[in-house]
């Protein structure tokens, strides 16, 4: 079992209710066992109609949480897979009816503001200053607190006053890009530096999740050179570091030494356990020259920006996991059906869910490409990371180049600001390119240097983002036949075609299809906040014998339209699209059944249109039906002709 953060309190196992009637409740587990159904006996007691009397359990075994379920009449789904019985992992999120549960056993993302350019070459050369932590006098309430007999000097006083005056600015920000430019503005003010750079460190890997610069020179946008050597040094030994003497560096970059940097100053944003970054300062003027008492005022002010900054990035991460968590509760997730062909494909996902593999999903249109690519989120290890998806046929080119991979403020007319790509918000987690076969082929060779590289740059942006995600991508084209026509990058093929899994269409899976239709009219009812109808035997008939072109999502909006125009509480035949009933029956014992029921349809029109004298009104009325129905119902069941051949040739319309 998972343990709980870091240095924290280790925290009881609980269920969180995250949707339905008791969301935003908490139910502690422990070793006794725990029901969770309607009955007010349940150790959990959902009032939700579509949850069974006793739904489902939760027990503890060796250590371990074990969910099962207790043959409930709508199913229990453990991150949108049908589960009989599951150990359940930090995370899971448990659904019931219309309600959801998240498993928990315990209690970043880059950013770029201004130009940075990081370099390689060491600059610590010559004379070099190094300040310890213990050395750090504002770093020390005890020696910040001068003696009565003591006489601060006028510099002390000065330093003193820019750390209130930058404590009040900084605490004052809930914003990271915000608070690094209003920090680099007032260390420029007080600290002689041409440029300055806020570099903060990567839970997720050893590059920076957040990088900001800014340059004392109006206008300017030359990229700020950073030492990537220094701020690892002074990060890894948090220490701080300055160097008057840098052009004398034997192993100086390029770009240093064009921008004819004379000094540096480096101090660690320092944490808990580790450094949590890095400010940078570096000056060009051999005038202006850094001494100790820069060094120390500028570690009084990274003392004071890192508890600011570690605050700002918590609230952040707190608001993009609840926005997060609210959009996957919006998302429909379930998977329905218990067919042979679905059950296969709940073991791809079991198998390949916890690889980090490129998935190519494919399938005809509405056959839930998307629902597959969201559970093999949802059950890897990635899964409380951002999970987004992008549609590559539903933006232009240059759209979606922006979309994916984001640009720098200025890359083109009305880019005031930079904006991240949906690339760059996946990092961590799982990016689903949903239609990829619409892909223009500039982007396929962009796309194809992510899946090789985990590299991309922005639009008009010159300096690489390296991500960490796991790419799964989706297709109704026969990529195949798109490759042949030069549609269709052969080497992103292979890069795709790691993994595939093909969703079986509706036709081929028919003993899905009530259970789906009965599961989207329980839904579209609640949503209109009608009580549940069932489907006549009738009505159940013609969903069987479709087809289904469109499939799930087809057979979705055939129960909407039954919900909305079906009367009482039953759908009928009639509230199905036309298409529907208008198709011939396949042959066997439904098509017997069916063939019966339009006889007896056609002797009660024919003998309702003999008694009203042909009205089509009066029948209606006689029939309890609307008079357009049964116009519809005489030309589906093409029963002009038969009604000419009795007699009742003199039928109106009113």
């Amino acid at each position: 079992m998972a343990s709980g953060p870091p240095g924290g309190q280790a925290m009881k196992p609980r269920l969180i209710s995250v949707a339905g009637p008791l969301k935003g409740s908490i139910f502690p587990l422990d070793d006794s066992e725990i029901t969770l159904g309607r009955l007010e006996t349940n150790g959990i007691a959902v009032p939700d109609m579509a949850v069974s009397r006793t739904h489902c359990a939760v027990r503890r075994e060796a250590g371990r949480f074990k969910l099962q379920d207790l043959d409930s009449r709508n199913g229990t789904f453990v991150n949108s897979m049908p589960v009989k019985e599951r150990w359940l992992e930090e995370g899971d999120r448990i659904e019931i009816g219309d309600s959801q549960f998240i498993f928990r056993t315990a209690g970043e993302e880059a950013v770029v503001s201004g130009p940075v350019q990081l370099e390689e070459g060491e600059v610590i050369s010559g004379s070099t200053l190094i300040l310890r932590r213990e050395d750090a006098i504002y770093l020390q309430p005890e020696r910040t607190t001068l003696a009565s007999t003591d006489l601060p000097t006028v510099r002390q006083v000065r330093d003193l006053q820019a750390l209130v005056q930058i404590s009040q600015v900084i605490n004052s920000t809930r914003d990271l890009g915000e608070l690094a430019g209003r920090l680099l503005q007032l260390i420029l003010e007080f600290i002689p530096a041409d440029r300055g750079a806020i570099l903060l460190g990567s839970e997720k890997n050893h590059d920076f999740a957040a990088v900001f610069g800014l340059d004392r020179a109006a206008g300017s946008r030359r990229p700020v050179q950073v030492s990537r050597t220094l701020v690892r040094r002074v990060m890894e030994q948090q220490v701080a570091l300055l160097s008057n003497d840098v052009s004398r560096g034997d192993q100086l970059s390029e770009s240093l030494v064009a921008s004819r940097t004379t000094a540096v100053l480096a101090v660690p944003l320092p944490g808990p356990e580790k450094a949590l970054g890095a400010i940078y300062l570096a000056s060009s003027n051999p005038a202006a020259r850094f001494d100790e008492g820069h060094l120390q005022l500028a570690t009084g002010i990274a003392g004071l920006a890192a508890v600011a900054f570690e605050n700002v990035r918590r609230l952040e991460s707190l608001q993009n996991e609840n926005e997060r968590l609210q959009n996957e509760i919006q998302i429909e997730h379930k998977m329905i059906g218990n067919s042979a062909a679905m059950q296969e494909v709940y073991r791809f996902i079991e198998r390949a869910a916890r690889q980090n593999s490129t998935v190519l999903i494919r399938g005809e249109s509405g056959t839930g490409k998307e629902l597959v690519a969201r559970a093999l989120h949802a059950n890897s290890p990635r899964a409380s990371q951002p999970f987004v998806a992008v549609n590559c046929a539903a933006l232009t080119e240059s759209l979606l180049e922006s979309e994916l991979f984001g640009h720098e403020k200025g890359a083109f007319t009305g880019a005031v600001s930079a904006k991240k790509g949906r690339i760059e918000i996946a990092d961590g987690g799982t990016l689903f390119l949903d239609e990829i076969a619409e892909l223009a082929p500039s982007l396929q060779a962009k796309l194809l240097r992510v899946l090789q590289e985990r590299e991309f740059e922005r639009v008009g942006g010159t300096r690489p983002l390296k991500v960490n995600i796991r790419v799964i991508a989706a297709t109704n084209r026969d990529l195949e036949q798109q490759m042949e026509r030069g549609a269709f990058r052969q080497d992103l093929f292979f890069r795709l075609n790691v993994v595939t899994v093909n969703i079986p269409p509706l036709r081929e899976r028919k003993e899905d299809v009530l259970p789906l239709a009965q599961y989207f009219v329980a839904k579209h009812c609640r949503q209109a906040t009608l009580h549940v109808k069932t489907i006549s035997p009738e009505a159940q008939v013609f969903l069987l014998q479709y087809d289904w072109p469109g499939n799930v999502r087809e057979l979705e909006n055939a129960m909407e339209r039954g919900v909305v125009l079906g009367s009482a509480g039953v759908i009928r035949a009639e509230d199905l699209p036309e298409v529907l009933v208008e198709t011939e029956p396949a042959p066997g014992h439904a098509a017997q059944y069916h063939e019966a029921v339009r006889q007896a349809k056609k002797d009660v029109i024919v003998k309702a249109l003999e008694r009203t004298g042909g009205s089509y009104t009066e029948a209606a009325k006689l029939l309890g039906i609307h008079v357009n129905y049964l116009h519809r119902v005489i030309r589906t069941l093409d029963l002009k002709a038969a009604l000419r051949h009795s007699g009742s040739h003199s039928i109106s319309g009113s």
